[in-house]
């Protein structure tokens, strides 16, 4: 009865089209009509017709009502359910044939295959438990319904058989592909957000940037040495300097530089040039411990001896700063100034802040800064 199929090898394939009769009218509500943005969306993304966007948005509405249905009447025999390319087919699936009659009786088509979803949800969770450093070289690993398995993505085959190999999981449940596909956050690089390096440390973005079409941030020196690997965004320290100078810049290719700062209670304040400002100046800093903080420009020009040795050509300022602040953002109303260096006090007392001026950080990198 189920012998025949082209989707499944070895399993039952019946295809349900998602017609307006294929459930009684009581399986779902009225369907709403979609948002015309919605609508324009699907047309430019998937190369539909505004009818064929409806007509999909439809099918999806239905098929959601049915896979609910579905789902809690079969209990621990389903094994998950999905739609064709062009959503007019919904394909269900069962451990059990014995259970096709009433899956048709839902409105819906049997596919019997092996294992339940709960069954491959438990082997994904066996590879999300496995040691990091087993699943450091696999890009990314999923439960794939058209085929019951588990199936894991690695930049080299024999890393993701490492992971597989690693979780103790059965190895006939489990394909393992090599995949060019490189996971990583798409972040909004904004002055003053925090980002971590080699995994242990934190500092804060100072401004967003540009190296030809490679974006990045600049920050403090001290925060990283050349070749550090960023996270939050990801990234890697292309050049630092510190003592002598306190700056770098970071590489982060795939995410967004922003001409922002983070202000006052989260709001973005505008970065439109790179102009210094002069002594007795308003200043403000963004940094990812301490926020919003401001104060008055004392000196420029400021050689400053830390533990590490002397930096010079800081500018002193009254804003506070913290552990944590090093590398934000310093701004004169839409003027960026510099990074933070360090400084002496606190945020609860009071304290002096020097910033590394942005403009020397721009010109020894060849940067260009990111302004609205």
């Amino acid at each position: 009865m189920f012998s025949r199929g082209p989707l499944l090898a070895g399993a039952a394939t019946v295809a349900l089209y998602l017609a307006a009769s294929m459930a009684p009218a009581s399986a779902a509500p009225a369907p709403t009509p979609p948002s015309p943005s919605v609508v324009d969306a699907l047309q430019r993304d998937l190369g539909l017709t505004a009818e064929q966007a409806v007509t999909r948005l439809a099918n999806e509405a239905r098929a959601m009502a049915a896979e609910s249905a579905l789902s809690s009447a079969l209990g621990g025999k389903y094994a998950g359910a999905w739609l064709n390319a062009d959503a007019s087919q919904l394909l269900v699936a069962t451990s059990d044939a014995a259970t096709a009659d009433a899956i048709r009786a839902k409105g819906a088509q049997p596919v019997v295959v092996t294992r339940t979803l709960e069954q491959l949800n438990a082997l994904k969770d066996r590879l999300d438990q496995a040691p990091a450093e087993a699943k450091s070289g696999a890009s990314l690993w999923y439960v794939d319904l058209p085929t019951n398995s588990v199936v894991v993505l690695a930049a080299q085959q024999a890393a993701g058989e490492a992971l597989v190999t690693a979780a103790g999981v059965d190895r006939k449940a489990v394909r393992v592909m090599a995949s060019s596909e490189q996971p990583r956050p798409f972040i909004d690089i904004i002055g003053g957000n925090p980002y971590y390096i080699n995994g242990n440390t934190r500092c804060s973005i100072g401004f967003s940037v540009t190296r030809g079409s490679t974006p990045g941030f600049v920050s403090a020196g001290h925060c990283g040495r050349a070749g550090a690997r960023t996270t939050n965004p990801t990234g890697t320290f292309q050049g630092s300097s510190f003592p002598g100078n306190d700056y770098s810049w970071i590489a982060a290719p795939g995410n967004t530089p922003r001409p922002w700062v983070r202000g006052s209670g989260g709001a973005n304040v505008i970065v439109r040039g790179s102009t210094q400002a002069v002594v007795g100046s308003s200043i403000c800093r963004s940094g990812s411990t301490t926020g919003w903080r401001c104060g008055t420009i004392q000196q420029h020009n400021a050689s400053v001896t830390y533990p590490q040795g002397t930096v010079s050509g800081l500018t002193r300022t009254s804003a506070c700063a913290e552990p944590g602040d090093s590398g934000g953002s310093f701004i004169s109303g839409s003027q960026a100034q510099g990074v933070t260096s360090g400084g002496s006090g606190n945020c609860s007392s009071g304290g002096t802040t020097y910033h590394q001026p942005v403009n020397e950080i721009l010109s020894v990198y060849g940067l260009t800064l990111t302004v609205g």
